[in-house]
């Protein structure tokens, strides 16, 4: 046997299947994907994930007061006590309130599609019970829709800034009652999924995990909208 035949690999060895490569974890999508980790919980994630998306809604209002209070100013963004508005726009101008939440639904649902699509590929799952980033963006578009869509035959509403949660826009209002509701319809629609939002669960990656909530958050906000049309 000559000194080659000893050195050269065997068929085996050449065969012989490769590991695959341990993925790298991606820290920043699984921490937005699971909402800074609700999705971890033992219980009931998808419900925290829901929680979220209400503080999301509420985000922009107590955003503001911190900038009014560092700033040293009273009020926020003009307010008195009692204004009268209907619309994206407020007194001519555009409502800023609503523009934020406009674009807070926007870049949540952008980067929910994103880290869903990379915690799915990490943990080799098409919906990863974890991934809870869906559940905010869902809730978070039910208050939006619920509350602002004007209710055409009450085309000037009076509101009362008095012991509010947070706002959605300039007349619209977050209380307590339209938080538990929007809540509870949100999380109703999410588990009963009506068309189409089982055919939207078939989207592929991070887009059918997200889809099918954006629907039941059309539904919960239309379930909304007529709870505030009937005087709520």
């Amino acid at each position: 046997m000559s000194a080659d035949s000893e050195s050269r690999p065997s068929d085996s060895d050449t065969l012989a299947p490769q590991p695959a490569p341990t993925p790298r974890k991606p820290r920043f999508a699984l921490f937005v994907a699971t909402a800074a980790g609700l999705g971890y919980l033992p219980k009931a994630p998808g419900t925290f994930g829901s929680l979220a998306g209400l503080l999301a809604a509420m985000f922009p209002l107590w955003a503001g007061l911190v900038v009014v209070f560092v700033s040293g100013g009273i009020g926020i963004w003009g307010l008195d006590s009692r204004r009268n508005s209907n619309g994206i726009f407020y007194h001519g101008h555009l409502d800023p309130v609503l523009i934020i939440q406009i674009l807070l639904a926007i870049a949540i649902a952008a980067i929910g599609v994103w880290s869903a699509t990379r915690a799915a590929q990490f943990w080799r799952e098409k919906d990863p019970q974890r991934v809870v980033i869906d559940e905010v963006s869902g809730q978070h578009l039910t208050l939006l829709l619920g509350l602002t869509i004007p209710v055409w035959w009450k085309p000037t509403e009076t509101v009362s800034y008095d012991y509010m949660l947070g706002l959605v826009s300039l007349h619209s209002v977050l209380n307590w009652k339209y938080l538990l509701l929007g809540f509870i319809l949100f999380r109703l629609f999410d588990i009963w999924k009506p068309f189409p939002a089982r055919q939207a669960e078939s989207l592929p990656g991070g887009w059918g995990i997200m889809a099918d909530d954006w629907v039941a958050g059309v539904y919960a906000g239309i379930g909304l909208w007529i709870a505030r049309a009937a005087g709520l």
